[in-house]
């Protein structure tokens, strides 16, 4: 996911008076708690009603709109993941938006996840610590995706962690060793990605970044 912004208000059912009252930023801004007072019960209010929020600490993190071809891209892969592991058993594949709780008050939403079959008792309602994420790089959140989040899903647990450049193409593949990632490749556009879940898979790199559907020659 991309650049985020960082918000908070006490409940949704503030929001219809934030409609009524947009002629006053006073007003407004009475609505909202400082920075950390946001509940898990106030994050997922706003989150189910469709909203692309994550929940950081008491603060809710807005993010930006997926673009077209970032939906391909996940979308993409997740037809390949999910055919694999549903035909060999290996667990299960999810995408965002779906809440994913790293540790009491923290809830990110990964693009596109992986839980083993062996750790299925994390998957309820919404999902525990995966053992693989993949996230998207959107315009301006790269420090966010390199940085924030791979140090969260580290601190998790998380065993694998791919992030994807569009605009590079490239894809970074990073494994948990000592509590932390270490760069085990990073592959291009002429490359093939496998992975340490998913023993005698594959996937061309060309095939994740071709152009999208109705832009090809």
């Amino acid at each position: 996911m991309g650049n985020v912004t960082i918000v908070t208000w006490r409940r949704t059912e503030a929001l219809g008076a934030i409609l009524q009252s947009m002629g006053s930023s006073a007003a407004i801004l009475e609505l909202f708690p400082a920075p950390g007072e946001w509940t898990e019960d106030d994050y997922f209010e706003v989150s189910d009603r469709g909203r692309l929020v994550e929940y950081s600490d008491g603060n809710i993190e807005v993010l930006p709109l997926p673009t077209y071809f970032h939906q391909i891209i996940i979308g993409r892969l997740y037809k390949v993941l999910d055919t694999y592991v549903l035909e060999h058993r290996l667990g299960a594949v999810s995408f965002a938006p779906l809440p994913v709780k790293l540790r009491p008050g923290k809830f990110r939403e990964p693009d596109l996840i992986f839980m083993a079959r062996r750790n299925r008792e994390r998957i309820g309602k919404y999902w525990g610590v995966p053992d693989l994420t993949v996230e998207v790089i959107s315009d301006g959140g790269e420090d966010h995706d390199r940085r924030v989040k791979r140090n969260e899903y580290a601190e998790a647990g998380v065993s694998e962690y791919w992030i994807i450049d569009p605009n590079a193409q490239t894809l970074e593949v990073l494994c948990l060793a000592d509590n932390t990632f270490v760069q085990t490749a990073l592959l291009g556009n002429t490359d093939v990605l496998t992975s340490q879940h998913f023993p005698g898979w594959s996937y061309r790199m060309a095939d994740m970044f071709a152009a999208p559907p109705l832009e090809e020659d």
